[in-house]
């Protein structure tokens, strides 16, 4: 893996208290543009997000990271696609762990350089984590989930033909091809997860929005074909472990009404009310905003307290409540 082409200085300003905040990755964010795909390319993303991270750590923030996974199992699932010819095609939940691995080792190394550039004596860990599902959420008869690349409409259309794939227009950026995304239920690795941190250890778990499980009837785990979204996992991961803040990065630094229009708004902090009601009006898009929306709904439901939505170069600003949008 090359090195983090990035400096920085330190931050000295810690507190007493040590707060715990969970930090959702966007997948989609490790890609900056189409020509900037390979792992390389992904990996200076990642140096770029964690050096922001590595600031929140200094200032005495305790952290999970969590990240999505789009773009990569996608990749993962077509090597195996394309290769089926030679070599035995792989699960897609083998896949999502694939990817949990991978981005994980990734996100480990650029924190254990930052962490040594800045001599603090912190270290990372990945945990490969599964999630139950509901066998029966009707999630798996209406596939929804984007992974992969983005297609033109004709290419879309040549390979929904050709490959069988359900394809969808994501967010106004092209088409994509989608799975199915059950809701999580159970984070089974919380309790490990919870120990790793009050011991100190920043953790990077539920990637990809965990691997998903369901139980038979005798309670035995199996994997099933599916990508979880890792905003509503890594919400339900938040509540489970007792996080003071619920973070997700994204591509914009705050949540706006009539975003992209000449009188875009700027929602700096959001109720738990209203946000319910500007979801239910329709003003977040469904590919893009929404789940991240939902997502602190469901942690603030879930007895958070605050949640907080803006992009990866702005986490220190909006921890210290001069950015971002903020749900409480």
């Amino acid at each position: 893996m090359t090195s983090c082409d990035r400096s920085g200085g330190r931050s000295n300003d810690r507190s007493d208290h040590h707060p715990l905040v969970v930090v959702a990755i966007g997948g989609n964010s490790l890609i900056k543009d189409g020509a900037h795909q390979s792992v390389p390319d992904q990996y200076q993303a990642i140096c770029d997000t964690c050096a922001n991270i590595t600031s929140i750590i200094e200032n005495g923030w305790r952290v999970v990271i969590t990240h999505g996974n789009g773009p990569q199992v996608g990749f993962i699932l077509m090597r195996s696609e394309i290769a089926r010819k030679e070599l035995h095609e792989v699960p897609l939940e083998s896949c999502v762990a694939d990817s949990q691995g991978a981005i994980g080792y990734q996100i480990q190394q650029a924190l254990a350089n930052e962490f040594s550039h800045r001599k603090l004596a912190k270290r990372a860990v990945t945990v490969v984590t599964q999630v139950v599902v509901d066998a029966n959420d009707r999630a798996f008869a209406e596939p929804s989930k984007p992974i992969g690349p983005f297609y033109t409409q004709e290419q879309a259309a040549e390979r929904q033909k050709n490959n069988g794939w359900t394809m969808v227009e994501d967010a106004g950026r092209g088409y994509r091809r989608v799975v199915a995304s059950p809701r999580p239920v159970e984070i089974l690795e919380a309790d490990v997860i919870r120990q790793l941190v009050e011991g100190g250890t920043i953790v990077v778990a539920a990637g990809g929005g965990g691997v998903p499980v369901t139980r038979d009837a005798r309670g035995d785990l199996r994997g099933v074909a599916a990508v979880i979204d890792k905003d509503y996992a890594s919400a339900l991961l938040a509540a489970a472990i007792h996080a003071d803040t619920f973070l997700i990065t994204t591509a914009v630094d705050a949540v706006y009404l009539n975003f992209g229009k000449p009188d875009q708004k700027q929602l700096s902090n959001l109720s738990l009310e209203e946000a319910r009601r500007y979801l239910a009006e329709g003003h977040f898009r469904k590919g893009s905003m929404a789940p991240k929306v939902e997502a602190c709904i469901q942690f603030l439901e879930s007895g958070g307290e605050h949640a907080l939505i803006t992009s990866p170069a702005r986490i220190q600003e909006a921890l210290s409540g001069k950015a971002g949008t903020h749900f409480r």
